[in-house]
């Protein structure tokens, strides 16, 4: 190629290959990176292995300012069918070692790997997120939890960079709440790793517990299925308008919490499908690609279930998935 035929991103995309730590690829499919498999291309997709890389890749990319967004697994991502026009970094650094009391888990580690290390090491607590799907990061990014256990409830402390300089801060630090932490305020931080402090388990009674819970999700939410599970977080009961809350049948209150899902069942949204969209037939929160699924279409679905709520219980439900360029 000609030196004046280079763009931005081809540029890039040498200087930065250069680091060993640093992966590259020009005009990837996003959607091969979601669970969704929805989207169109990047501009230029970076995997970076080290801390250190990942700081001089950011640096880099500002200095050139360049447009870009840092992602994890893909697990909750929608990415427009457009795609993003800038650079997608991935930090994919996965180790996993343990330390007194608990586990450092890097975040580029897979959540389900974290689980069956806590399992093999006698380390409680862990086992109820058994089969949900992603990074690490992303779990402490949305304080992922199941089953009675988020991730919050063991972390020790979480080593980030701040755009400036890698940080840490303490459990409280983090500002957990229910499904969300100060990460997903502060989107320019980007996390590194997390040190969990875990109870002691049995680690057969513990790896029982998971193959049921991993036979409960399996049944809902298939491997094979593509979708994020979830749509919309639940609701807390102690939040909703005293008429509303009247509305709701003791039986679907959970650790005081509301399924979003009893709301648009509700509504009638199972079965509701746009294009190759799906709701599913037997879960009013789960939204599915039956095939060649749009991005437009997806978006369009996760509204008028938004729509319905609102219109019937003057509700505004929240999204679990993240938004890529739209």
């Amino acid at each position: 190629m000609k030196g004046a035929e280079l763009t931005l991103y081809d540029v890039l995309a040498e200087e930065l290959s250069r680091d060993a730590g640093v992966v590259t690829r020009r005009r990837p499919s996003l959607r091969q990176l979601t669970r969704f498999g929805i989207g169109g291309e990047a501009a230029l997709l970076v995997d970076v292995s080290t801390e250190g890389s990942l700081v001089a890749v950011l640096e880099r990319i500002h200095e050139y300012g360049a447009p870009h967004t840092v992602i994890g697994g893909g697990t909750n991502l929608v990415v427009a069918d457009a795609g993003f026009d800038g650079v997608v970094v991935r930090y994919c650094g996965g180790a996993l070692t343990g330390i007194d009391g608990g586990v450092r888990a890097e975040a580029g580690a897979e959540l389900q790997s974290l689980v069956d290390y806590t399992i093999d090491h006698g380390l409680a607590g862990m086992h109820t997120m058994t089969r949900i799907p992603g990074w690490v990061g992303a779990a402490i990014y949305g304080n992922a939890g199941a089953y009675g256990h988020s991730i919050h409830e063991f972390v020790r402390e979480v080593r980030y960079f701040d755009g400036a300089e890698i940080r840490t801060l303490d459990k409280q630090g983090c500002g957990f709440g229910y499904r969300g932490s100060i990460f997903k305020r502060e989107k320019s931080w980007i996390i590194l790793s997390v040190d969990l402090q875990l109870p002691r388990g049995d680690p057969a009674t513990l790896r029982a517990e998971a193959e049921k819970i991993r036979a409960i999700r399996d049944e809902k939410y298939p491997p094979t299925m593509r979708c994020a599970g979830s749509i919309f977080k639940n609701l807390l009961m102690a939040d909703l308008p005293e008429e509303i809350a009247a509305r709701v049948p003791g039986q679907v209150v959970r650790e005081g919490k509301v399924a979003s899902a009893w709301f648009l069942e509700q509504t009638g949204v199972k079965g509701m499908r746009r294009g190759d969209i799906q709701v599913a037939h037997y879960h009013a929160n789960l939204v599915y690609n039956d095939g060649a699924g749009m991005a437009e279409d997806l978006r369009a679905v996760i509204e008028e279930m938004k729509a319905r709520v609102r219109m019937e219980f003057g509700l505004v439900l929240e999204e679990e998935v993240q938004f890529i360029g739209f």
